[in-house]
């Protein structure tokens, strides 16, 4: 009988350490690999950049585009083989936004504290430039004032008639007060002639005649005084008199100030500064309005997309290209035409949900205006976030 040896039937105690060696080198395997590729997406070496090439694929955060998103092949049934030598696509984000963007409607100046009374409009409402969209609780006040303010100046215009009936009535007296003072100095004239050729006959007395004499200057120096009362008056023109003029100054003082308590009413209100649609109300009555406004608008009949076109890439944009936009909520593609190229590279303020995005890009913004049939499916999107694609022509 043959008996088995222990090395034959039991597996020596090294092998098993070397096989738990092997196994404890897995989990770093797959941190090595992770982090290879991690770091070959970061930082593009040659090799991934002409896969990446290959395949079409624009790279992600830390490199030279802040999205990565597939660049669509074109159709060559629609595009002839020299044209599309020449045409390039630029992809970038961006948002749906009215012609001559989202406008806050704040309260009017000056309106301090005042809380909203009532609302005219709704969301969804269109409103012309100048409509009334709010009531302020200040009107009341400010109705009160207006109404102190015309009785104030009915007050300084009855004042007015005052003076100008008071002013004609004592030139009218001065007036006969000269014309008697004048006959009675023509009078005492006759008596001192008469006396004065009696005198020198012999039949009056010389205290008669000195008495004559005195009466006929003291009737001199009464037209005098009386042409001096009378001179006041001037021409005649009532407007000219001192106390004419101070009454009507306080008229105007109380028209300036009627006039102002009316512009001071328009606080009490309000108004679109241009025509729109409102697409959010932000108070309701009662509240006080914030730091956000009373409500927006915009002009949603014409709608227009803001690209941000990463600073390396804007030198292929030109005016006129052409615009494929899209978003997940648009039941579409729209497309539009570059219309305006901004002039100043700012950070980047639209950001793709994707972790591996850059989150502080340099960008340049560009206006897309739509085409009326793709602004119209637009008009309920107002700041959706898109992306778009424009079709250029090679460097402008």
């Amino acid at each position: 009988m043959v008996v088995p040896r222990a090395s034959e039937s039991t597996p020596q105690p090294s092998r098993w350490r070397a096989a738990l060696r092997r196994a404890r080198l897995i989990p770093l395997m797959i941190v090595l690999v992770g982090l290879g590729g991690f770091i070959g997406l970061y930082f593009q070496p040659p090799g991934l950049q002409k896969l990446m090439a290959v395949l079409q694929l624009q790279p992600g955060g830390g490199t030279s585009s802040p999205i990565a998103v597939p660049v669509p092949r074109p159709d060559l049934r629609q595009v002839g083989v020299a044209d599309l030598a020449t045409r390039q696509t630029v992809v970038g984000l961006g948002r749906l936004l009215p012609e001559g963007e989202v406008v806050i409607v704040a309260p009017p100046f000056g309106a301090g504290d005042a809380r909203v009374a009532s609302l005219k409009v709704t969301e969804g409402d269109r409103v012309d430039q100048g409509s009334v969209l709010a009531v302020l609780d200040s009107e009341q006040t400010l109705l009160a004032a207006i109404g102190s303010a015309r009785a104030q100046l009915a007050a300084r215009e009855a004042n007015l008639a005052q003076v100008k009936a008071s002013v004609n009535a004592s030139r009218d007296e001065a007036r006969a007060t000269l014309a008697r003072a004048e006959t009675a100095y023509q009078n005492s004239i006759r008596d001192f002639e008469r006396v004065e050729i009696l005198r020198q006959r012999g039949y009056a007395a010389e205290q008669s005649f000195d008495q004559r004499r005195a009466a006929r200057d003291e009737a001199a120096r009464e037209v005098e005084r009386a042409r001096a009362t009378l001179s006041r008056y001037g021409s005649g023109d009532l407007d000219a008199q001192a106390d004419v003029r101070v009454a009507e100054r306080n008229v105007d003082t109380a028209r300036a100030d009627l006039a102002r308590a009316q512009a001071d009413l328009d606080k009490a209100y309000v108004r679109a500064p241009t025509t729109g649609t409102v697409l959010t109300v932000h108070v309701q009555p009662g509240e006080k309005p914030g730091a956000q406004g009373l409500m927006n608008l915009g002009n949603i009949d014409r709608m227009t997309v803001e690209v941000e076109i990463y600073q390396a890439q804007i030198g292929r944009v030109s005016l006129g290209d052409s615009v494929e936009v899209t978003a997940e909520a648009l039941p579409q593609r729209l497309k539009g035409s570059v219309t305006r190229i901004g002039l100043e590279v700012g950070r980047q303020t639209v950001v793709d949900a994707n972790p591996a995005a850059n989150t502080d890009a340099r960008v340049v913004k560009v206006t897309v205006a739509l085409e009326p049939t793709s602004s119209g499916l637009a008009q309920r999107f107002t700041n959706l976030q898109v992306t778009a694609r424009i079709t250029s022509r090679g460097e402008p």
